[in-house]
């Protein structure tokens, strides 16, 4: 009767163990906990839709302006209209890459959504430095004539 309650015991222990097998992570977070590996920050909720729409204002100010003073503005090209064109076309696309980082996923990081940031103030100087030679080509332009 012993060696049956033993044997009883035993596999009443043996039920109560979890499974022999190795558990597996179930998502990537959970594999990076397993490693160690610390979890990348997230930016809260609101940050890229705010991004966005920033970019994508500024472009759409930026196509409009291009439009207008390239090609509707009567005048002539001259050195500082070329300068001034240069930035604006490398303002137009620098806020395209930026955008385009900004809908990736990845851009949900905190060091990946600072790197767009970077890119979209690179862009808003270069279309504050275009703005100006244009200005200063267009009060320049009607000093001369």
């Amino acid at each position: 009767m012993a060696i049956a309650r033993a044997r009883l015991q035993g596999i009443k222990q043996l039920g109560q163990r979890k499974s022999w097998r190795p558990s597996m992570p179930e998502s990537v977070e959970d594999a990076d906990d397993a490693v160690g590996r610390p979890k990348p920050q997230m930016v809260p909720a609101g940050y890229r839709q705010g991004i966005i729409t920033a970019i994508t204002v500024l472009l759409g100010f930026s196509l409009a302006f291009w439009r207008f003073w390239g090609f509707e503005s009567p005048g002539k090209w001259s050195v500082r209209a070329l300068f001034a064109a240069l930035c604006l076309v490398s303002a137009v696309a620098l806020q395209i890459l930026s955008l385009f980082r900004a809908l990736r996923i990845e851009d949900d990081e905190v060091s990946e959504y600072r790197r767009t940031v970077r890119w979209f103030i690179a862009s808003a100087i270069a279309l504050l430095l275009g703005l100006t030679a244009a200005m200063f080509d267009a009060a320049l332009a009607e000093a001369v004539d």
